[in-house]
């Protein structure tokens, strides 16, 4: 998915703010659904949560950039998928996040639809 740098990404130096990488990554995110008709939880009570992060911010990206994120599965299980999601501004990785989510039901941790695995299994 390709993002486009705005002033309200930027911080006072026009660089963008550390927080937005992330930010970025869950539009992603939820883009690989939406792109489907779909969104990713099922109810009002059911859906993804981020479980962990670990981040690498490995060079910079400024107001006007236009960026891609690109998404890959590393692990699926029962109720939770480890993503690696990176950055690229043209051919230079800027960022690179592995993210674990859990898929939860009532608040608890809960077996990920069938559909939404069959999703990520297509990345």
């Amino acid at each position: 998915m390709k993002v486009r740098v705005y002033y309200e990404d930027t911080d006072a130096g026009g660089i963008v703010y550390h927080t937005n990488y992330v930010k970025f990554c869950e539009r992603a995110r939820s883009e690989i659904f939406f792109s489907r008709g779909l969104h990713p939880f099922e109810g009002e009570r059911s859906g993804f949560v981020v479980h962990h992060i670990h981040a690498d911010f490995l060079a910079t990206s400024k107001l006007g950039d236009l960026v891609e994120v690109k998404t890959n599965v590393i692990k699926i299980s029962r109720s939770s998928v480890m993503l690696l999601q990176e950055i690229f501004k043209e051919d230079i990785k800027i960022f690179s996040m592995n993210v674990t989510l859990v898929y939860l039901a009532y608040g608890k941790p809960a077996r990920i639809p069938t559909l939404f695995k069959e999703i990520f299994q297509t990345l």
